[in-house]
């Protein structure tokens, strides 16, 4: 999946306010069937579309931890050191269902920071959005920057 260019961002260079630049990524149907086997999460949900419906869903549903790494990937990709990340933290607040089509689905992820912490650290609260539907909530990301 494509990203953003990695930059490295300085504690002294962030303000309160500041948006790092949104991405979108996309999702297929294969990108699920690899990310069940790196994550041994098998549920049907994820892959049969006849099971998915039958327990109420549309369809084919992202797994949520890939939904919330790619929305990570967002403030990685802004820092340039995914060992920056300090503590993260989201919910779930919709799927991001995936169509089976050439297509497939997106994830459009933005971040703001919203406080300069001690330490060298701030907070980014991130957005993200699938078909217009808000897919995480309380998306918080403490990051260490240099």
């Amino acid at each position: 999946m494509p990203g953003t260019t990695a930059v490295r961002v300085r504690y002294d260079e962030v303000e309160v306010g500041d948006l790092l630049p949104e991405a979108t990524y996309p999702v297929q149907r294969l990108n699920l069937v690899m990310y069940a086997g790196a994550s041994g999460d098998f549920n049907p949900i994820h892959w049969n579309e006849r099971f998915a419906k039958s327990v109420g869903l549309p369809d084919v549903i992202a797994h949520g931890m890939l939904t919330m790494a790619l929305a990570g990937r967002l403030v990685t990709d802004w820092v340039g050191d995914p060992g920056a990340v300090v503590d993260y933290r989201v919910r779930f607040s919709a799927p991001v269902v995936v169509p089976d089509d050439d297509k497939g689905a997106e994830v459009t992820v933005g971040g703001t920071v919203k406080e300069k912490l001690d330490g060298g650290r701030v907070l980014v609260n991130l957005t993200a959005t699938s078909d217009g539907t808000k897919v995480l909530t309380r998306a918080d990301v403490i990051v260490a920057l240099g």
